[in-house]
This record gives C-alpha cells, structure tokens and sequence, in this order.
C-alpha cells in the first residue's frame, strides 16, 4: 500500500504555496493521499487571525476539487494544544501497516527541535522536507544527529518502511509568506493570484482578516 502523506499547519489563510507543496509531493513522491491537517491550537503561535472553524472551511474549499487530498479535522475538534506527535499517535492507530509520510517545509524542519517531543516523531513516521534547490540539510547539532541517523536519499524506503527516516525534496517553492499575506488582508488589499479562487472568495465574504473595528 502507498504511503499517507501528512500536511500540517495553521493555514492562516491556506495559500497557493501550501497547496503546490503538497500537490509536488503526492506526485513525486506516489502518495495515496494526503491529508491536509489545520491546527487548531498551535502551540507555536501566540496570534490567530481566522478562527480554527474558518481556516478549516478554507482548507476545505481550496482542495475540494482534488480527490487525492483529504482534510482531516481532528486537531479542530481536539481541545488543548495541537501537538503533532498526539496526531501522529492516532493516526499510527489507525493505520498500523501503512507508512505514514510527515511533510514539512524546510522552516518548519529548521525549527524542529522546538518542537514537543520532536524525537518521538520519527518512531510514529517519516519525516519528508521540501526545500529550495540549492539549501543543504544540517549537518551538525540535533538536526544533523538525526540527519546522519535517519536520512535516506530513495523514495523506495518510504514505501518499504513504516516510519523513521527522513527524505530531503528539492521542489517548486512559491515565495509566499504567510505573514505578509495576512499583513495584506489586514490592509484591505486583494490576495488575487496568492490564494485559491475559492478561498479569496470567503475571506470578502466573511471579512475574517478584517481590523475587529471594520469587521462589526
């Protein structure tokens, strides 16, 4: 069986550089699917713009039309922080004889070992990192320890293995940040071209980025 591929993230709003990422991945990489996962709680941002009911309606609208990506809700639902190794835990549950694919982007990666009991991740699935072409894995400190430990440079042991190890992707990376789209909604300015059609249409219609004074 493929492996499930893993996409986490606040998604504050869901952005075309997100959905490319992911696209690339399950392409290359011959994933069954991958589950799209909006955090509810993250434990990493002091700051949410759009509630977690609204950024999973986005996620919801901007992959309806691609069958092999899935959103999976259950950090929403869950209550308290939005620890990744708690979603991984479960899903390990439910998919005991599947591999299960983590993907990250190469920020992310950088900042895992802040992460909450970062090291059990790789006992519950591997880790894939999408990259600029050009950028080189650490290779010293936490990272590089498991780098050396963990990494593989074939897709064949994603497929073969059901958890552990890390897999380095050079891919198509659009140059969106997360930050300053929010900074140009905020604004009042059009994300034409930044954001699906469909979820440009919800942040007009619910005016979810609007300053709270505008948005009444």
């Amino acid at each position: 069986m493929q492996p499930i591929g893993l996409f986490g993230g606040t998604f504050d709003p869901i952005h075309c550089g997100h959905l490319r990422t992911a696209f690339e991945l399950w392409q290359e990489l011959r994933l069954a699917e991958v589950r799209l996962l909006p955090a509810g709680h993250p434990p990493h941002r002091d700051q949410l713009y759009a509630s977690a009911e609204m950024r999973l309606r986005m996620v919801r609208a901007a992959v309806a039309d691609q069958p092999s990506f899935v959103v999976d809700d259950r950090e929403v639902r869950r209550t308290g922080p939005s620890y990744s190794v708690d979603t991984l835990t479960e899903l390990r549950r439910e998919f005991p004889d599947r591999s299960l694919c983590l993907l990250l982007g190469m920020d992310a990666f950088l900042g895992l070992p802040q992460w909450h009991r970062w090291r059990d991740l790789l006992k519950l699935a591997h880790i894939v990192v999408a990259h600029r072409p050009g950028w080189r894995a650490p290779t010293s400190g936490p990272l590089g320890e498991v780098m050396v430990d963990h990494g593989t440079g074939t897709i064949r042991e994603l497929h073969q293995r059901l958890a552990g190890c890390i897999y380095v992707h050079a891919g198509t990376q659009l140059e969106i940040s997360s930050t300053e789209l929010r900074a140009l909604l905020v604004a009042g300015r059009d994300p034409r071209y930044l954001v699906p059609e469909e979820v440009r249409q919800i942040i007009f219609e619910t005016r979810c980025y609007a300053p709270a004074q505008q948005a009444r």
